[in-house]
């Protein structure tokens, strides 16, 4: 199946259905099938062919939704870019995926402009385009895709050197899509709120499993905490697929309770037991479900029940294979470790969910894929029932007095500290110990730095149930934990010394 024919044909069952609202056009599912059919004929008449990248630069919404369905019924490859790249970053992109359009908005126009400055890249506005549908024809450009025929390449976060471009199929879209709707319990209808970054595999996957099961996307632009409480409660909004610091930020209003008969999924990182327990006081959601995956295979594992297994990723996806191999380098797919051990993640590229291999990049794939499976990087161990609970990324390991150590267990321990809203766990450079773990803190609301600090550390030794060698030997109290655009904890940044302290336990002679 391909992105071009699942809309058309939900068009067909459900024309009169609402497929999008919330801020920005409100579109029936007969509505957006030929808005998205005009702007098809736009793009051709911009000089896009089948099989050209479409770089869209552009805030979130219904704009960006549609064009991202436009360039698939053209057959053309959607390249949509984090709206946080800078001139360098985005022009990097734009020259890798040899972009034949580059569409911005008001958000964006002045550093597109700067990234294509002296390129041969041609710009549109998304408002330019927009007029120029409304002089097409509304029926289906003649061809279409085929499901082998590439549909999107997404653009890692690029915590580590370049971003790595990840084409992505048709076929390999759509059954991501399908198995989200059957892995986070999607009904027939369901209304779903549309806020997460489209430059990212979940913001995709919220759009795209909404039409799979015919369901109405309630369209937010960027996240504000407050807009989209309003718009949970005032859509009828039933499901809600986010990054944990989204969901912090719902519960900090107060007003996340009001909205009851919810159903939870999370990806993109950890969630500590604590945050897990206070959504399922207030929401007391229908079903609670952790997805760990990524942007080269969409499902890892999935954890169905997170208010009785909280932290827990769960067993393979309907569509994955996963196996726990030794986390060593160049460790092979049978290096299966023993039951309770903690290996790295390898999935199978058999999964119709998989991409075939980076964009240009065989030093990338050399290093991520062997032997038919992908190396994802990632450190877990298998409880007695089969269920994984990850512990960290290889990369993010801390060698302290000659022990490995991995941070999501100490932050799981510490963000129950009441002085502290957020952590952040990372090795620091340290004579005694090589690495010293070190927590970075943000107060609570009201709470001075220093006592932050110190009320952490006091917390790590006598109520965090944590053993010394993982108790943090310096705790820093910072204003915010730097994330990504997708709520990733960007831990190189301080490990990198780019933070300001507003308090240091070292300094007070706590550590």
């Amino acid at each position: 199946m391909d992105l071009a024919t699942a809309l058309s044909w939900a068009a067909e069952r459900y024309p009169d259905r609402t497929a999008v609202r919330g801020t920005g056009r409100h579109l029936s599912y007969r509505e957006w099938d030929a808005r998205t059919n005009q702007l098809a004929r736009a793009l051709a008449g911009a000089g896009v062919r089948p099989g050209d990248r479409v770089a869209l630069s552009l805030a979130g919404g219904e704009p960006l939704a549609s064009l991202h369905l436009a360039a698939q019924k053209l057959g053309a490859v959607s390249v949509p870019l984090s709206t946080r790249f800078g001139p360098d970053e985005l022009r990097y992109c734009l020259d890798d995926a040899a972009a034949t359009l580059v569409i911005a908005d008001d958000t964006t126009a002045e550093r597109a402009a700067a990234a294509t400055d002296g390129s041969a890249h041609l710009v549109r506005t998304a408002t330019d385009l927009d007029t120029a549908a409304e002089r097409e024809s509304d029926t289906a450009p003649a061809g279409g895709p085929a499901e082998a025929d590439i549909s999107v390449m997404l653009y890692t976060s690029g915590t580590t050197g370049r971003p790595k471009g990840v084409p992505r199929t048709h076929r390999a879209e759509h059954s991501a899509a399908v198995a989200h709707a059957v892995q986070t319990q999607q009904r027939n209808g369901e209304v779903t709120l549309g806020v997460m970054p489209m430059f990212h595999t979940m913001g995709l996957r919220t759009l795209l499993a909404s039409i799979v099961v015919g369901g109405t996307w309630v369209a937010q632009p960027a996240f504000d905490a407050d807009e989209s409480l309003g718009l949970i409660l005032d859509q009828g909004v039933s499901s809600l697929y986010l990054v944990p610091t989204i969901y912090w930020s719902l519960l900090r209003t107060g007003r996340l309770g009001e909205a009851r008969a919810l159903r939870l999924a999370y990806a993109g990182a950890a969630m500590t037991p604590s945050l897990a327990e206070q959504l399922v006081e207030a929401v007391s959601p229908r079903a609670f479900v952790n997805h760990f995956g990524s942007t080269e295979i969409y499902t890892f594992t999935i954890g169905p029940d997170v208010a009785a297994k909280p932290g827990s990723a769960g067993r393979a996806g309907i569509f994955s294979r996963v196996r726990l191999v030794a986390p060593e380098i160049g460790a092979p797919p049978d290096a299966i470790v023993a039951p309770g051990e903690q290996g790295q993640v390898i999935v199978s590229m058999d999964s119709p969910e998989a991409f075939a291999g980076y964009w240009q990049r065989p030093d990338a794939n050399e290093k991520s894929i062997r032997d038919g499976w992908y190396y994802t990087g990632d450190l877990a161990t298998a409880d007695e029932d089969g269920d994984l609970w990850v512990a960290g990324r290889v990369d993010d390991m801390i060698n302290s007095g000659g022990e490995n150590i991995y941070p999501d267990e100490i932050e799981a321990a510490l963000i129950r500290c009441p002085a502290i809203d957020d952590v952040c766990v990372v090795g620091l450079p340290d004579e005694r110990w090589g690495h010293a773990v070190t927590a970075f803190v943000v107060p609570a609301t009201g709470t001075d730095p220093l006592t932050a600090a110190e009320q952490t550390v006091a917390f790590a030794r006598d109520g965090s149930g944590l053993p010394s060698l993982k108790r943090p030997k310096r705790v820093i109290a910072v204003d915010a934990i730097p994330r990504s655009g997708v709520g990733k904890t960007l831990r190189r940044t301080l490990v990198a010394g780019e933070f300001d302290a507003l308090a240091d336990s070292a300094k007070a002679g706590d550590a």
